[in-house]
């Protein structure tokens, strides 16, 4: 008991202890406190006498420096009045006499000199900015009119077959002169320099190479442009376009090769954000000129478009290649060359229709057809139009991709679908598509043309074996002209136009053999399953024509021999008439086996039967099977 008495006695000190130093350490805490919240007003008195001393110092700085600038200034001032006497005589004596270096580095140090004195806005300096702005003004012009005459020494045009016909690069300039020419155009081109120039923002260089090569381009092309004219109007009106024959060709590879060269040029002396603007603006005449003539040959196109369709074709191709190939190489022109285009892009569309148009208006107006049967000239014609077509499948490919598939009906189509830009090259690849709707078209042309003939037959030939006899003709001479062209390649892409060539070749055939009807007919006979046995045969299976005839009553003796003398007169009429006719080789040869196929079963059976109705003596029976054989033979 006394020892836990004890041990509480103990810790109840501690505790005291514990309590008597937590109230001195309050204290000083207190005291901390108060002494920090009096350093703290002591700081601000601080910075607030340091703070006008601190901003007065800054001001001194800037002041010092402003003084230091000045003082600068008017040194170099002093400097540059001192320099502007020997710099007034390099620039007053040009720089075909001080070389053009020297020229070039004192007229960038008048630059530098006035740059420096307009950034003081002294007053001092104004008349010194003055002398040196027409100082620089004067230098400027200088080197203007050195541009100028450099360029004028080659500016005489060139003669362009000399080099498309040897497969050269139509020339740049030298060497020497476009590296003399790039470093004034370097200078001019500056801001300071555009500047003290008229105040424009376009290089005076761009303007002055605009200016002489322009006129270099144009000049050059004049030729080409007139002989791209006269070439294509040098043919007898009625003739069909031969590829090739129009200067045109050699005329875009003109327009490609130089305009090729002028860009290499421009790309070497100009600063490459000018490169695009210079060329567009240097090749602006020549292209004006271009677009005429492609304006003048769509005139003529249209009025022999008959004719003359297929330059358009022909146009189209080329000048969309050749302003694909520029774009690629320069970015530019390309709008411009879509533009020349369009006029004829766009009667190369109307073409497709006139020319089908141009089928059924010339069978409509014939007053004649050959008697004969004959094939006529306009089939011939009319193949050969679509041969024709088949050397230009790109621009045809990108015409009707352009139109649709069987839109060359529709006038109104045809005009709404024109545009702007030129063609995608996509456009020009010549697929599956492409083709089989180039095939559709030509056999629509070739429908319209049968049709219209086989019409026109029905009402001017004298009978129907004459107008299918027409009729094969015509159909013979398009399947050979298909089979010797590329017309065949194009027309294996549509499934249905064999079919309907067959179709059309069986009318024909069908039309003459109406004809043939009329021996056959005198062959066919009547036969009574009532009248008896059936007829005697001989030993070895053949009918007994004279046991046939012993049976028949005098009347019906009288028939058979009739309609011998009606076969053998109606036979010899069409085999004469079949002679007479006109035909293709293989329409005859045709003809003759689709006749003998239809008389020779049915006389061969007549004449086994009734052969002996005359006992040999050829009254009646003038052709034995053999003799009838061979002549239906000759019919080939």
């Amino acid at each position: 008991m006394k020892t836990r008495d004890a041990a509480h006695a103990e810790e109840s000190a501690e505790v005291e202890v514990l309590i008597a130093e937590a109230a001195r350490f309050d204290g000083i805490s207190k005291q901390i406190k108060a002494s920090l919240a009096r350093l703290e007003g002591g700081s601000q008195l601080v910075r607030n006498a340091v703070k006008p001393v601190y901003s007065n110092t800054q001001g001194l700085q800037v002041m010092n420096d402003n003084i230091d600038k000045i003082l600068d200034a008017i040194d170099k001032m002093l400097g540059s009045s001192e320099d502007k006497g020997r710099e007034e005589r390099i620039i007053r004596a040009g720089p075909e006499r001080v070389g053009l270096p020297d020229y070039l580095a004192s007229l960038k140090r008048v630059d530098r000199a006035l740059a420096q004195m307009s950034s003081t806005n002294l007053r001092i300096n104004q008349q010194a900015i003055g002398d040196f702005n027409e100082l620089l003004g004067e230098g400027n012009n200088q080197l203007q009119a050195l541009f100028r005459s450099t360029l004028a020494e080659n500016v005489q045009p060139v003669e362009p077959l000399h080099y498309i016909t040897k497969n050269l690069p139509f020339p740049g300039l030298p060497q020497e002169r476009v590296s003399k020419l790039g470093s004034i155009d370097s200078f001019l081109s500056s801001t300071t320099a555009r500047d003290a120039s008229y105040n424009s923002r376009e290089s005076p260089s761009i303007r002055i190479y605009v200016d002489m090569r322009g006129a270099y381009l144009s000049g050059s092309l004049h030729n080409l442009a007139a002989a791209s004219i006269s070439t294509s109007k040098r043919k007898a009106s009625d003739e069909i376009y031969r590829q090739g024959t129009s200067g045109i060709g050699t005329y875009a590879s003109g327009v490609e090769g130089i305009f090729s060269a002028e860009f290499n040029n421009i790309s070497a002396i100009l600063s490459r954000e000018d490169w695009g603007l210079a060329f567009e603006a240097t090749c602006r005449k020549a292209l004006a000129e271009f677009a005429k003539t492609l304006r003048e040959l769509n005139m003529h196109i249209k009025s022999n478009l008959a004719t003359d369709c297929f330059l358009a074709y022909e146009i189209v191709e080329i000048v969309t290649n050749v302003g694909y190939r520029i774009d690629q190489l320069s970015g530019q022109l390309k709008l411009p060359f879509a533009d020349a285009l369009k006029p004829i892009r766009e009667t190369a569309k109307s073409s497709l229709a006139e020319l089908i148009e141009d089928v059924r208006r010339r069978v409509s107006n014939m007053q004649t057809l050959p008697q004969d049967g004959s094939a006529i000239p306009l089939t011939s014609e009319i193949m050969t139009r679509l041969q024709t077509m088949t050397l230009y499948p790109q621009s045809l490919a990108s015409i009707m991709a352009s139109l649709g598939d069987g839109n060359w009906h529709s006038a109104a189509r045809v005009n709404s679908s024109s545009s702007t830009s030129l063609p995608s090259l996509k456009s020009f690849d010549v697929g599956a598509d492409s083709s089989q709707i180039l095939a559709h078209y030509m056999m629509d042309t070739l429908e319209t043309l049968l049709t219209s003939l086989d019409a026109k037959a029905r009402v001017l030939l004298k009978s129907k074996s004459i107008s299918g006899v027409f009729v094969a003709n015509n159909v013979a001479v398009i399947d050979r002209m298909i089979r010797s062209s590329d017309i065949s390649t194009i027309l294996a892409s549509s499934s249905t136009a064999s079919t309907k060539i067959d179709s059309w070749r069986k009318r024909g055939t069908s039309a003459y053999l109406e004809s043939w009807r009329e021996p056959c007919s005198a062959l066919m006979e009547v036969q009574y399953t009532n009248r008896g046995a059936r007829p005697p045969s001989g030993s070895n299976g053949l009918i007994d024509s004279a046991a046939v005839i012993k049976q028949l009553g005098s009347k019906d003796k009288d028939i058979i021999k009739e309609k011998f003398k009606n076969f053998n007169t109606s036979f010899d009429e069409l085999s004469a008439k079949h002679k007479s006719l006109q035909m293709e080789r293989d329409v005859r040869s045709l003809l003759a086996r689709e006749v003998q196929a239809m008389i020779e079963p049915l006389y061969a059976r007549f004449w086994d039967r009734y052969h002996e109705i005359d006992k040999g003596k050829g009254k009646y029976v003038k052709y034995d099977k053999g003799s009838l054989s061979a002549q239906l033979a000759a019919l080939g």
